[in-house]
């Protein structure tokens, strides 16, 4: 059985929902144990544009996160996102001291290969190692304990905005949290919902959130690509409400219940109800129209998908295909849009690997949450990272009352 202590949070601050998922270590896996989830106005295109609209999205998830587990947040894994994300390779070289490498030499070649110069508004999120060459032979992914006098290493590195990292830390501490880490969102997707052997033999993992589309490359087990596009189901709604002059409510409401991004899908007979603005009285209108309003945008970002893959070079490693994850995958015909655009086998990505409450968080627009959730367990399990320490509910009270104070005085 796992401690309580063992218990840890994943945040996701989105433009369109932030969503906190409570989960608890075992020798299994990890079981989910509770959820909470609420829109997000705050942030545009994945920046966060207002601090006090994102605390109150971010404080309202996190207490029905804490209800439904029944224990205090006070740590959490947040995620990242947005066009101030930016990736390169790197390479380090070291001596070996010992003619035997030992982890400690691992640590000086990757921290050689993050010596490199970047904006003054930037910051290194992940040194994400790609292989590790002892001497003449490369290819090595543990080095550790191999023979040698020379060690490289050929890493990825992915920086963020100084700024919005420190305003996503600013949110959740002015909600009493404390950031355990911030992960890029389309890492903690990928830990949620592809296979060891996808990232073994290729794959392109594609995350369409409210207001960023997310890709990660992945050939030989380690990531090879990282890119952020501002474009999102944010946009697609926005297309739906101007196309049909309703509400951005109600064409979220309308784009996720008859929306389709294929429109050679849907039946020439349906029609929709769509509400209209003003107090007008609601019209009916043909579904093919919605469709013919949604193809064009999701054609567009698959559009914008496909040139990035052929601009890294990486296309004719990823042979496991695409996989599609996030709330803007969830509308029919998205698979068969994405294949015949990006011509490759494409399948949608479900959070997988968790017990206890997984039916619940078993959807596409959890797997950057889920993923936030691994990524903290497995570095919880590893002495590196912070766990959530149940305590009694006043106590809870107490210490956000006190921060609130500190705040207004």
């Amino acid at each position: 059985m796992a401690r309580r202590d063992e218990l840890v949070v994943g945040l996701d601050v989105g433009t369109t929902k932030v969503c906190a998922i409570v989960g608890q270590a075992t020798e299994d896996g990890i079981d989910v144990m509770g959820i909470g989830s609420h829109p997000s106005k705050g942030l545009r295109k994945g920046v966060v544009v207002n601090i006090d609209v994102t605390v109150a999205s971010i404080k309202k998830a996190v207490e029905e996160a804490e209800a439904m587990a029944g224990v205090e947040i006070s740590t959490v894994y947040a995620g990242i996102a947005g066009s101030h994300i930016k990736s390169f390779q790197s390479t380090g070289v070291v001596a070996v001291r010992d003619g035997e490498v030992t982890a400690q030499d691992v640590q000086r070649v990757i921290d050689a290969a993050r010596t490199i110069a970047i904006p003054s508004d930037s910051v290194v999120l992940h040194t994400l190692p790609q292989e590790f060459i002892v001497d003449n032979q490369d290819g090595i992914k543990e080095p550790v304990g191999m023979s040698g006098v020379r060690l490289e290493a050929k890493v990825h590195i992915v920086t963020g905005g100084s700024t919005s990292m420190a305003n996503i830390t600013k949110c959740c501490e002015r909600v009493g949290l404390h950031v355990a880490d911030v992960v890029l969102q389309p890492l903690a997707s990928a830990e949620a919902v592809l296979s060891d052997d996808e990232r073994e033999i290729g794959v392109a993992l594609v995350d369409i959130g409210g207001g960023t589309t997310d890709i990660v490359l992945y050939a030989d087990g380690s990531v090879v690509h990282t890119s952020v596009l501002t474009l999102g189901g944010a946009s697609v709604t926005m297309d739906v409400s101007q196309g049909l002059r309703t509400p951005l409510a109600e064409a979220e409401a309308v784009k996720q219940k008859y929306g389709c991004a294929l429109t050679a899908l849907v039946d020439e007979s349906e029609t929709v109800e769509v509400p209209m603005v003003g107090g007008r009285p609601p019209r009916s209108i043909p579904r093919r129209v919605l469709g013919e309003i949604i193809e064009p945008r999701m054609e567009e970002i698959f559009g914008l998908v496909a040139k990035v893959i052929e601009e890294s070079g990486q296309k004719e490693h990823l042979a496991a295909g695409v996989v599609l994850t996030g709330g803007g995958v969830t509308m029919r015909g998205t698979q068969e849009l994405a294949e015949e655009v990006l011509g490759m086998p494409v399948r949608i990505g479900m959070p997988c690997g968790l017990g206890g409450l997984a039916d619940v968080v078993r959807s596409p627009m959890y797997a950057t949450a889920v993923g936030l959730l691994k990524f903290g367990a497995r570095r919880t399990a590893s002495g590196e990272g912070a766990a959530v320490r149940e305590e009694p509910r006043w106590n809870g009270v107490r210490r956000r009352m006190g921060h609130w104070l500190k705040e207004v005085f």
